[in-house]
């Protein structure tokens, strides 16, 4: 990626935007991943109650179930069960933990008293009561249990996407963006020392051209120099000498 990336400053200024962005979101995803994690823990210590819970209660259901069975008669055990008219209601709601929408559920209805389960009192006898009531306490479990396993996976479905994120964002993205910024940095150095070197040449250059035309200008203004001066000795003797062909002589 870094070779691909234009070593211009203005793309530097890009890339050290997006490292300063992705730092802190890869710092918020960190404490993000943290805190579900931390969430995550205590429904999971809540689920494993919850499980057992069910465990004991579908247990201890059976047992009665079958007690009622075996004393009363499956047909008696039936005819009370389907002398129910009330059954139970279930709402759901959402609560928000951590970012993540996970259902909250509801229950009306589910425990009932003996006059509410439909069958006459004096029809039936404790055993079935019993087993009535355990299967009520099952159905709480269970709704319970629905709604802290729902929690479990939505949680878990979150913590591993932001994981990924984080991943993503700290050996992929990251690096990346770092080798790029490196490569352009060492790419603007490279042309600012070309461009150092070339500029001193530049100004050695210029100083040889004015040294060489200060130089010519000395040799010229020595060689007129040298020449006004033969040209004044010449008429000195010219000068010299008509002067002393035109005295007359003696005798």
């Amino acid at each position: 990626m870094a070779k691909d990336v234009k070593p211009t400053r203005k793309n530097l200024m890009e890339i050290e935007d997006r490292i300063e962005l992705s730092e802190r979101g890869h710092g918020t995803l960190e404490k993000k991943r943290d805190g579900l994690i931390m969430e995550f823990m205590d429904i999971l210590d809540k689920a494993q109650d919850v499980r057992g819970d069910l465990a004991d209660d579908y247990e201890d259901a059976q047992k009665k179930i079958n007690m009622a069975r075996a004393m009363e008669g499956d047909v008696a055990v039936r005819g009370a069960a389907a002398a129910l008219q009330e059954h139970p209601e279930i709402t759901t709601e959402s609560k928000n933990i951590m970012g993540v929408v996970v259902p909250q559920i509801e229950s009306s209805r589910v425990t009932k008293s003996l006059d509410q389960r439909g069958y006459g009192i004096m029809g039936t006898s404790a055993r079935i009561d019993e087993a009535a009531e355990a299967y009520e306490d099952l159905l709480e479990s269970i709704i319970l249990a629905a709604e802290v396993e729902t929690a479990m996976k939505k949680m878990l479905r979150e913590i591993e996407t932001t994981k990924r994120r984080v991943n993503e964002l700290e050996f992929k993205l990251l690096p990346d963006l770092y080798d790029s910024q490196e490569y352009i940095e060492q790419k603007l150095e490279e042309q600012e020392r070309e461009e150092t070197f070339r500029m001193k040449k530049i100004k050695q250059k210029k100083e040889e051209e004015e040294k060489a035309e200060r130089e010519a200008k000395d040799d010229v203004e020595e060689t007129e120099e040298a020449a006004t001066g033969d040209t004044a000795g010449t008429e000195s003797e010219e000068m010299g000498q008509s002067t002393a062909g035109g005295v007359p002589g003696g005798d």
